[in-house]
Formats: C-alpha cells, sequence, structure tokens
C-alpha cells in the first residue's frame, strides 16, 4: 500500500495531461513514507512528479517506434532529489546553495514575520534603499521593526522586490491570490495554435534524441525541467545573458547535460539570433515572470506564429492570475506567503516561529511537473497537431501538495551526503571534478543520464548542435 497515494497521484497527472490511460508503462514505485522531516507528503510528491515525467519519457519513445520499458522510483530517492543542489562536491571548491546574508526571516513592529529573498544583488540592494538601512541583520531587523509585515510586503512588491509575509493557510484561502490559485490545476496544457501533426522521428538510442529544447530558466525550477529532458537525451541549449545575475554554483547542478549560451535580447540582433534558435525548437521553456519574454516578442502566441507546433512553457510564482499575477517571487516565498512555514510551525510546536518544508519542494516538483507537461504536449502535437502552452506556478504546485494531505509530526532525517553511497555520482565538469546525485527516475532499457557535463554560462555558441 506504501504506493497509493503516488500512484493515485501520477494516475491522475496523466489524466490531467489529456493522455490515454492504456498508454502508462509498466509502473514500479518503491518505498514509503516518511522520506524527509515534514508534516506534509513531501515524499509522495517527488515520487510521483518524477515517476510521471519518466512515464511520459517511456510513453514517447514507445511512441517512436522504441521498445516497451517499466519505470522505477524509489521514493528515498526521489525525495532526496529534491535537494540535488545541496549534494553537491567539487575537487578542492565549493559546491552548493548559499543564501545572502541578509536573507530570510525577520519579525515586523506589527508581531508578523516577513521572508526577504535577496539573492539577487539587485533584490538586495532595493530592500536596503526601502527599508534606508545598513547590509546586516541587525539593521535590517531594527527597521523592519518600524513596518507592519502586510505593508512592507506590498511596499516591497511596488518596487519589484521579492519579499512575502507569513500567513496561515486560513489566511491565505480568504486572500485574493490564494483564492485565483487554489481554483486553478497543479498542470495546464492549452493549445493556442493551429498546425499539422508533427510525427514524432523515429526511435533513436535515446528516447528524446533529436527534440530541441530552447531553455531560458533561472535558479531551480525551471532548469530542473531542462536538465531532466537533457537526463533522456534531448538538446538541450541553455540561454542566458551576461547582464542578469544568475546562481553559478546552481547551475553546476541544474546544467548537467545542456549546452550553455549566452544572448542579450536588448539588443537587435540578440532577438534575431533567439528567433532564429526558436524557429528550430521543438520547446521555448521559459520561467520569467509573467510577461519579461513577451516584452522583448516571444510571447507563445508570436513563437506559434514563427514555429507552428512549438512546445511553450510558462512557469510564474503566483500564477499568471489574481492579484499577484505579474508578482516575482521564489519557493521561499511561496511557502511563506500561502501557509506552508505556519503550518510546519504549528505541527513542530515552533510558533510563532516559521518552519521551511524541508527542501524547496515547490520549486523542484514544478520542475518535473513542467517536464511532464512539455512531453505530454509533444505526445498530443504528434497525434493532434497544434501548437502549445503548458502552465505551472509554485502556488499551484502549492496547492497540489496541500491536497496530498497530512502525518502527525515528522519522521525522517534529512542525511548527510556521506551517507548517500551508491545514490552519488562523479563526472567531470566545467566546475571541476564532480560529486552529484544520479536522477531518480529509472527506465530498464534506456536508462538516464547526462551526456554533457555542466559548464559555465555562455560556453557555447547560441546554435543547435
Amino acid at each position: 500500500m506504501a504506493e497509493a497515494l503516488p500512484l493515485a497521484t501520477l494516475q491522475d497527472l496523466w489524466r490531467r495531461a489529456g493522455l490515454d490511460p492504456a498508454h502508462l508503462p509498466e509502473l514500479r514505485l518503491t518505498g514509503e513514507e516518511p522520506s524527509l522531516p515534514s508534516s506534509f507528503h513531501v515524499g509522495a510528491l517527488a515520487q510521483a512528479s518524477i515517476a510521471a515525467t519518466t512515464a511520459a519519457v517511456a510513453a514517447l519513445h514507445r511512441a517512436r517506434g522504441g521498445p516497451e520499458q517499466a519505470v522505477s522510483v524509489e521514493m528515498r530517492h526521489a525525495a532526496l532529489e529534491f535537494l540535488s543542489e545541496r549534494y553537491l562536491a567539487l575537487t578542492g571548491a565549493d559546491a552548493g546553495a548559499r543564501w545572502d546574508d541578509i536573507a530570510g526571516t525577520y519579525r515586523c513592529g506589527d508581531g508578523r514575520v516577513v521572508r526577504l529573498h535577496t539573492n539577487f544583488p539587485h533584490h538586495r540592494a532595493g530592500t536596503l534603499r526601502l527599508l534606508g538601512c545598513e547590509g546586516n541583520r541587525a539593521a535590517v531587523a531594527a527597521a523592519l521593526g518600524r513596518w507592519d509585515a502586510f505593508a512592507f510586503e506590498e511596499a516591497a512588491a511596488g518596487a519589484g522586490l521579492c519579499v512575502a509575509a507569513m500567513r496561515s493557510f486560513a489566511e491565505w484561502d480568504a486572500h485574493p491570490q490564494g483564492r485565483a490559485v487554489g481554483a486553478l490545476p497543479p498542470l495546464r496544457i492549452e493549445r493556442i495554435g493551429e498546425a499539422p501533426p508533427v510525427p514524432l522521428p523515429p526511435a533513436m538510442a535515446r528516447p528524446l534524441a533529436g527534440i530541441r529544447v530552447l531553455d531560458l530558466t533561472r535558479v531551480i525550477a525551471g532548469p530542473v525541467c531542462g536538465r531532466t529532458l537533457a537526463a533522456h537525451g534531448a538538446d538541450v541549449l541553455h540561454v542566458s545573458a551576461a547582464h542578469l545575475p544568475s546562481f553559478d554554483e546552481l547551475i553546476v547542478d541544474t546544467g548537467r547535460g545542456k549546452r550553455s549560451a549566452s544572448l542579450d535580447l536588448r539588443a537587435p540582433e540578440g532577438r534575431e539570433r533567439l528567433r532564429a534558435l526558436a524557429a528550430g525548437a521543438d520547446v521555448f521553456l521559459q520561467g520569467y515572470r509573467p510577461g519579461a519574454i513577451a516584452g522583448h516578442g516571444f510571447s507563445p502566441e508570436a513563437l506559434a506564429a514563427l514555429r507552428p507546433g512549438i512546445v511553450c512553457t510558462s512557469l510564474s510564482a503566483y500564477g499568471e492570475v489574481g492579484p499577484w499575477g505579474g508578482r516575482r517571487g521564489f519557493d521561499s516565498l511561496v511557502q511563506t506567503a500561502s501557509g506552508f512555514n505556519h503550518a510546519e510551525a504549528e505541527a513542530a510546536g515552533s510558533l510563532p516561529e516559521p518552519r521551511v518544508l524541508p527542501c524547496q519542494a515547490l520549486d523542484h516538483a514544478s520542475g518535473y511537473l513542467l517536464a511532464f507537461g512539455t512531453l505530454a504536449a509533444l505526445l498530443r502535437r504528434a497525434e493532434e497537431g497544434g501548437s502549445w502552452l503548458v502552465r505551472v506556478s509554485l502556488a499551484g504546485t502549492a496547492t497540489w501538495l496541500r491536497g496530498l494531505g497530512r502525518f502527525d509530526g515528522f519522521g525522517a532525517a534529512v542525511p548527510a551526503m556521506a551517507e548517500l553511497g551508491p545514490l552519488l555520482e562523479e563526472s567531470e565538469s566545467g566546475f571541476g571534478r564532480l560529486t552529484a546525485l544520479r536522477h531518480a527516475g529509472g527506465l530498464e532499457v534506456t536508462p538516464s543520464f547526462w551526456a554533457l557535463p555542466s559548464v559555465p554560462l555562455g560556453t557555447h555558441r547560441a546554435e543547435w548542435a
């Protein structure tokens, strides 16, 4: 019975994506909760989202004439992959995600908690300007003591900054944005243009070989989607820009399997080169704030006109609906705003201090949802034709996780990297010799692997392999 919740969750995703249940491959879902210290079913979320993606890979390969093959995902391995950015080691160098020194939670003058996300330099600088204080935790805490939490949240949003006030589930459910995203499914696949069916190319050695993916994403969720497609052979070209801030320590993990190019979309030649790449792409993956990429001429509708049959994705923090539809955000902020930090603290008996989920569960699950939706759209494109848009939001994923239910108390501890043993693999990278987690999605005939190492941004030319 350990697999009942993940299996039911996967089957629900399959139906939501418009896929035929008869095309589900054999599934071997092993392990049981709790896999991480949380009162939520993080393990089931991880196993279901990774297994759904892997099953879609198997179904697509079979539709190309490849062999039938079973899908296997072990729950603990899947849950630990939700911590992949922490389980990294580089020979002779530091590795793993780091936080800015003023990021985190503070208590405001009204007694409520706010969380600041200041990992990008311009977000840090803007937050300090708004507060009118020096860049240290004591000064930030003193300045926030003169604010009400919700007022500061709104002022920060108005300045384009990344802040969230902590709410309970009841408060989030009563909030206009909570009501807006609560009505949305975790994954939406929409036909956005007409095009004839695009037959899948004949099967190659790897399930996704020959499928071209333009990856315009940053941080965790979107890059996880591209990394997952690359793990099964897709040609993934990551496109960034030198003037945009990035987390190089995350690229060490999420850049595995990808080539990396740089284009400045502020310049006409950069936009023209991206248009040329998009004209030859199967998938246009982007995770910038709603409207940001469209403002450069790359809306889903424009891409569908340029390349009929393309599959576009839209990844956002709070969804494109509701009063926060265009608001910037990150996993930690959505956890705080949508009630998870309050709920985990309540379960642990640590209120009024917030407690975070044991991993960036919203980021990672959203990345796998995006990969699954992309594969589903490619399958539907082959049968039905059309251009497609896949939508996922961190807030929608939060609602999905919440709907899986709760535990009483907390069970498992987060293991140290030294305890992971065969779940780790070593490889060369553009950053040095790398030890990192293997992918948890197993296929018995075509096992996943990353054929290319992660490399610094802009290493390659902006062209298809």
